[in-house]
């Protein structure tokens, strides 16, 4: 059973505000980032997209992971935005309505690694292989299939 607040909210769920000053931050380091402001040997041939920015409950901490577009030296480029956290701290302060700016901090964001490693093991197996490679199309069962024919055609099912 998950633990919950006394207002009701999971523990360990990011709140409203959270989310809402994240996704601000997110888009200010991006536009920073897309104007090459950092003069950094690391980033000048890189793009860098920023796909997450996590806030703590007290928004007092940012953890932005952050993602080189094809994927060249990721630990390079979050250590060379990690140099520069002050600097970009600053930018983002002049960016964002808040009483204080978070404080920044880089991570390189795994979630395409993961994703990749479910895809490889989804198609591993032949049962889901071979339910990939089906026809995606709307599975009708037989009472939704008596209101459905409109005499375009046959419907086909999925049994």
């Amino acid at each position: 059973m998950a633990r919950t607040a006394a207002n009701g909210k999971k523990i360990g769920t990011p709140g409203q505000r959270q989310l809402r000053v994240g996704e601000i931050v997110r888009h200010a380091l991006a536009e920073i980032l897309a104007r090459g402001d950092l003069r950094e040997p690391e980033l000048e041939r890189v793009v860098v997209t920023v796909p997450e920015v996590r806030l703590s409950p007290d928004l007092k901490i940012a953890t932005a992971y952050i993602m080189p577009l094809g994927g060249q030296n990721p630990e390079g480029v979050a250590a060379a935005l990690d140099r520069h956290r002050k600097f970009l701290r600053g930018e983002v302060a002049h960016r964002i309505n808040m009483k204080f700016a978070p404080d920044l901090r880089f991570r390189v964001d795994t979630s395409f690694e993961e994703g990749s490693k479910i895809d490889a093991l989804l198609r591993r197996d032949p049962i889901v292989r071979q339910d990939i490679g089906k026809d995606s199309g709307p599975v009708l069962d037989d009472d939704a299939q008596e209101g459905a024919d409109d005499g375009d055609g046959p419907i086909e099912t999925r049994d």
